[in-house]
């Protein structure tokens, strides 16, 4: 490939964001917080709409963690095409549905059109970069930028590259992300879900398993993390919680103590069946638990909450003076 990133991570001005959902709006958010300019591109018909909302919906929060100098949701453009989208970025972030064809597809088209050297990274949140690369002309420039939501709150970006990455490519990236705020794991090699999925999946899995059995309500299932050790998880991981709980003998205690509590059957690795039962226990349990509040009164106190903990763990400063 070209050398990646012709334009060092430092200087970047302009990304381009192609898919514009959930997912690829935050993105869009926290592009413009960090201030740059964002160019997006989403075929669906009122994506402009919907994405010019969720930015609006996004800034009160945006400007309580603090705005880059020159930050503005006015330097947002939404292109009519994909090729005009990425003509003039210097990085880009793809953001499509997961699904495997579709990705390969629009990856491709996004290496034909955008400028040579310029490191495009997929949003994917379990595909390997290897197997969505396979059509690419220049599959080296390629890697995964895997975001959690939503993106313009959630510090932690996962980077990988596939069999055919560049190495370059995959440090420019990890690079540029820091730049823009993220904070940033690089993996030495692909696992499917990468890392914080499959620990999600697990306990998800477990959730599921624990309603579809009438052993917990949703309730009780996001009480006992809310109210218990995702306490202690933002500010420790599962790892070093569990090193502190062996106390002056740390982990290796834990280990000698707890060790055999491991063949003890308190997990099902498996996934339940989703019938319709277990299917309207899950949705009917979040719709009580929503208590009458909206999805904007959702969105707002969790975004609220977010900046909460962000503000409490004094991770706030993180990529200071990036734009």
């Amino acid at each position: 490939m070209n050398t990646p990133g012709t334009t060092a991570p430092e200087n970047v001005r302009r990304v381009a964001c192609v898919g514009a959902g959930v997912i690829g709006g935050g993105w869009v958010a926290h592009f413009l917080a960090r201030g740059y300019d964002v160019t997006a591109w989403d075929p669906a018909p009122d994506a402009e709409r919907r994405l010019r909302r969720l930015v609006d919906a996004a800034w009160p929060a945006l400007t309580s963690l603090g705005l880059a100098e020159g930050a503005s949701a006015d330097r947002l453009t939404v292109a009519d095409t994909l090729e005009q989208a990425v003509a003039d970025a210097e990085f880009v972030q793809e953001s499509a549905p997961e699904k495997l064809d579709l990705k390969r597809d629009l990856l491709a088209r996004l290496d034909a059109a955008a400028p040579p050297g310029v490191v495009i990274a997929s949003s994917t949140s379990g595909y390997p970069m290897t197997d969505m690369q396979t059509t690419a002309a220049d599959p080296s420039r390629l890697v995964v930028g895997h975001p959690f939501n939503p993106p313009y709150l959630i510090p932690l970006v996962e980077v990988v590259g596939g069999e055919r990455t560049d190495a370059a490519a995959v440090a420019w990236a990890a690079r540029f992300y820091e730049v823009a705020g993220k904070s940033v794991i690089t993996m030495d090699g692909e696992v499917p879900g990468f890392i914080a999925n499959r620990l999600q999946e697990a306990l998800w899995r477990e959730a599921l398993h624990m309603v579809a059995n009438g052993e917990a309500t949703v309730r009780d299932i996001d009480l006992s993390i809310t109210e218990g050790p995702g306490l202690r998880w933002a500010v420790m991981g599962p790892m070093l919680t569990f090193a502190l709980a062996g106390g002056e003998g740390g982990m290796a205690h834990m280990l000698d103590h707890f060790g055999p509590s491991l063949k003890s059957p308190w997990t099902r690795l498996e996934a339940p069946e989703l019938d319709k039962e277990l299917y309207d226990a899950v949705v009917a349990g979040c719709d009580e638990a929503a208590d009458g509040r909206s999805l904007a009164d959702l969105v707002a106190e969790r975004d609220r909450g977010v900046i909460d903990v962000l503000r409490a763990t004094g991770r706030l400063g993180r990529g200071e003076g990036a734009r």
